[in-house]
């Protein structure tokens, strides 16, 4: 009853493969995981690597604590999405699969300041002028830029509503530049 199609089978064997990879790359075995998982049974960690058992998001958690500490949230959403995908939409839902998209543009933001060493050396005046200046080019670019997209939308949106249930007319293809069309039935090659 929990293992609903033969796709979710495929995830959980993958992700049991992939949970195997971890343990063995961390130098543990099944009885050193489940001790440091509190499990009392290795069997459940036997069946969940063999892809005959899920994992409950609890215990996703205490996995996530032990072998994904610097970095969690990806492993989490990834392993609720193949052990317990009611519980991943919810998640999504929230927005949780957003999370490590939110964090890497934060981490690329901040390695602009850390890539300009004499960003370091400015009076606090003259690194409030900077920080004023990238402020206001920050806004006016993100301005711009959600007015392109909006456009672009607003364009897709009008596309399909004046396309909606008629059969695509996909322009034939051009032959590419510098060859000759193939030659068509009765038609004879022409001689250089």
């Amino acid at each position: 009853a929990l293992i609903n199609s033969q796709d979710q089978l495929r995830a959980m064997l993958t992700a049991g493969q992939s949970l195997k990879d971890i343990r063995e790359v961390a130098g543990l075995t099944l009885s050193e995981m489940s001790e440091a998982l509190d499990l009392r049974d290795k069997s459940v960690l036997e069946a969940i690597e063999n892809g005959t058992s899920t994992l409950s998001f609890e215990l996703i958690l205490r996995l996530a604590a032990l072998i994904a500490r610097n970095d969690p949230i990806p492993f989490i959403m990834r392993t609720t999405r193949n052990y317990n995908p009611e519980v991943w939409q919810i998640l999504n839902d929230w927005g949780v699969g957003r999370l490590p998209l939110q964090f890497e543009r934060e981490r690329e933001f901040i390695n602009i300041f850390r890539r300009h060493d004499d960003a370091r050396n400015l009076s606090d005046e003259g690194f409030q002028k900077v920080l004023e200046f990238t402020r206001q080019s920050f806004e006016m670019s993100l301005h711009f830029v959600e007015e392109q997209e909006k456009q672009v939308a607003d364009f897709k949106a009008s596309y399909a509503e004046n396309h909606a249930g008629k059969p695509s007319k996909l322009p034939a293809e051009a032959p590419e530049s510098g060859k000759k069309p193939p030659a068509t039935r009765g038609s004879k090659p022409s001689a250089k």
